[in-house]
């Protein structure tokens, strides 16, 4: 599994649900996040080169790209230069709009990928009925950060970035692997109405179908490893990742 930093781990949680037995490497490129900022061409050149690099050491059976900005630049770029199979993060906007009955959804993203083509494609394929309210923000990835260390984030300042959402949807699309550790403080600073959605339940069944359907052998021998691209994390973020289960967190170069 890769991100940029512990967005990622909201999907990490959905695998390990479905998927107790299996072992997977946690890898954030924490020495180039956040994502959020990088133009395309940045994205799919780190991208590549450092997955293609642990790929070839580490030997997965599959990789998650468990982050929005990656997987909307870098995934077909990756998934030429693998073998593996590569499962990318969606948007969930084709079952926002399902569910929506007013045909009002908001997209909760980073600024670039609100902007990015492959939304408006979504929008346009999925979604070209409702009314779509986009919001990119990157502040709420570091909240996220900071949320996932225990630092209750500001809600004053997370109700005014959601705020063109209330009275205005009903169903909010988190767009952005990280914003799934916001969600209850999203709730409280939103109509308590709007439904929150994200891709981690069908990432997860996903990963499961390819282990499941004959492609993919699981390992017999469960090990959980976190594998950071830049030195000296901080202490709340080593206990989290303990807490996580992680049986060892190592530093990669």
């Amino acid at each position: 599994m890769f991100d940029s930093g512990v967005g990622g781990i909201s999907v990490f949680r959905e695998i390990k649900q479905q998927l107790p037995h299996v072992s997977i490497d946690y890898l954030f490129d924490n020495a180039f996040y956040p994502y959020g900022q990088l133009s395309e061409t940045q994205l799919v050149e780190r991208i590549t080169s450092l997955i293609s690099r642990v790929v070839e050491t580490e030997s997965p059976a599959l990789v998650v790209i468990a982050c929005n900005s990656a997987s909307t630049a870098a995934l077909p770029a990756l998934r030429e230069c693998l073998k593996i199979p590569v499962v990318g993060v969606v948007p969930a906007i084709k079952p926002a709009a399902s569910h929506s009955k007013q045909n009002a959804i908001g997209l909760l993203a980073t600024e670039g990928t609100v902007n990015r083509s492959y939304i408006t494609a979504l929008i346009n394929s999925y979604a070209a009925k409702c009314n779509v309210i986009k919001i990119g923000s990157n502040e709420l990835v570091e909240m996220a950060e900071m949320a996932y260390r225990g630092t209750k984030p500001c809600l004053e300042r997370l109700a005014k970035i959601c705020a063109p959402f209330n009275n205005n949807v009903d169903t909010i699309v988190l767009g952005c692997t990280h914003f799934p550790l916001l969600s209850r403080y999203i709730n409280q600073v939103t109509d308590h109405q709007i439904m929150l959605v994200d891709s981690g339940k069908a990432i997860a069944s996903r990963v499961a179908q390819l282990l499941s359907g004959g492609e993919i052998k699981a390992p017999s021998q469960r090990i959980d490893r976190a594998l950071y691209t830049k030195p000296n994390l901080d202490n709340p973020l080593i206990v989290g990742l303990q807490q996580e289960g992680f049986n060892q967190i190592n530093l990669i170069n």
